[in-house]
């Protein structure tokens, strides 16, 4: 069994992945100035790097300036400089394994203090009851809105291969643009874009070729996709098992399954479905139904913390385990585990009944580990979430003076 955790995968663009566990992307919002990495996400990515993952997926990098998922989001555009971005991609190398850029953009999943731009495929807002004023108001994308982020997903793609990252996977999951125009609940368009499952996975093809396209053929091209979203009338597994279809021929390397959104955000382990609770890996039952008939090499997300958990997964004919959370407090779990050893520490879970907010609290638990690491810190798992999320709440007001004044004085030099 060892061997399959630890043995390679060759993947169509020739990639060649060291091994089976991936990290996967976490929101880390941690840019310094100008929206860009500095030294303490190089550092984050150095201790990754050298905790034996095959692979390290980044947080989001976001393709539109104007559209952020939070006021310390990365963004790689036509115009931002280069330099950083090589030093992240060596940080991340720096311990013989691959390095691949998360690009996204967030469409109305957009904090409603954020300045900038509230875009989706219709004007359906992002209900959370009693914490939706969170969000700010979308209106539906045009046609030319639609054609340019096409162009700027393309951009950002081009330049992470200079920079030299090994690959990018588009966000398509999670509730973000793409994810939302996959969505028949967010998604209410009659034109080209809406309607039938292939009009709305539209922008994803499109974005996909235009990616595949800008870059080497060599280079890796990935799709984070939802198995299920796990609202009643969203987009489901039956959709997730189309869309990896029409996907193959697109040149696409591998996918990656999560689950969930902001209104129901399964992908934090809080789902609305009760077939995927109280579970390890979260979307493995779902994952098995798509292994059989995906085309494409498969890679699971979702609340794998040990060893046992991910051959399970790897079993059922899943080609990639990815991990995030687990990371965030043991950043060298993989090495730990082909030596046999365990994480010593779990997060302390969140248990409000407040989903919204538990969410929000656990992603400020992970984010404070993770800034620890940064710094060359142990991490605190035992961190209470009030308090992560208070400190969290502080640091995002500070980047949000700083995004506000950078977009302003970015927008008055264009």
């Amino acid at each position: 069994m060892t061997s399959e955790l630890f043995s390679p995968l060759p993947l169509r663009s020739g990639h060649v992945l060291n091994n089976r566990i991936a990290k996967a992307a976490m929101e880390e919002n941690m840019a310094g100035d100008g929206q860009l990495p500095d030294e303490e996400l190089f550092g984050l990515y150095r201790h990754w790097a050298a905790g034996g993952t095959g692979l390290l997926i980044t947080g989001n990098v976001m393709v539109h300036a104007e559209a952020l998922t939070g006021p310390a989001g990365v963004v790689l555009d036509e115009a931002a400089p280069l330099e950083p971005f090589i030093e992240w991609a060596k940080a991340g190398k720096s311990g013989g394994g691959a390095i691949w850029m998360q690009i996204n953009h967030p469409g109305r999943q957009i904090g409603s203090d954020m300045p900038g731009v509230v875009w989706g495929p219709s004007a359906v807002a992002v209900d959370l009851g009693k914490h939706s004023s969170r969000f700010g108001k979308p209106v539906a994308m045009t046609p030319e809105q639609i054609q340019a982020t096409v162009t700027r997903y393309a951009v950002t793609a081009q330049r992470a291969e200079q920079a030299g990252f090994d690959g990018v996977e588009v966000h398509a999951a999670h509730g973000y643009l793409l994810s939302q125009f996959l969505s028949p609940l967010v998604n209410k368009r009659t034109d080209r874009w809406g309607g039938s499952l292939e009009n709305r996975a539209r922008m994803l093809l499109d974005v996909v070729r235009a990616v595949r396209a800008a870059v080497s053929p060599s280079f890796a091209v990935a799709v984070k996709l939802n198995s299920a979203d796990f609202q009643r009338g969203g987009f489901d597994a039956a959709d997730a098992r189309q869309v990896i279809a029409m996907l193959e021929p697109l040149g696409v390397d591998l996918v990656e399954l999560s689950g969930g959104s902001y209104e129901s955000p399964a992908m934090s382990g809080r789902p609305a479905d009760a077939r995927t609770q109280a579970r390890e890996a979260y979307f493995l039952d779902l994952a098995k139904d798509l292994v059989k008939t995906s085309p494409l090499p498969l890679m699971l997300t979702g609340g794998i913390t040990q060893r046992n958990t991910a051959e399970r997964v790897l079993d059922s004919g899943v080609a990639i385990i990815g991990m995030g959370t687990a990371l965030a407090v043991t950043p060298d779990l993989p090495a730990r585990w082909r030596q046999g050893r365990e994480a010593d520490e779990q997060l302390r879970p969140v248990t409000w009944s407040d989903k919204a907010l538990a969410a929000a609290a656990g992603m400020a638990q992970v984010r404070h580990q993770m800034r620890r690491i940064a710094r060359g810190s142990r991490p605190t798992p035992g961190t209470h979430p009030a308090f992560a999320l208070i400190s969290e709440r502080r640091k995002q007001r500070r980047a949000l003076r700083r995004y506000r004044a950078w977009l302003s004085a970015s927008q008055g030099a264009a």
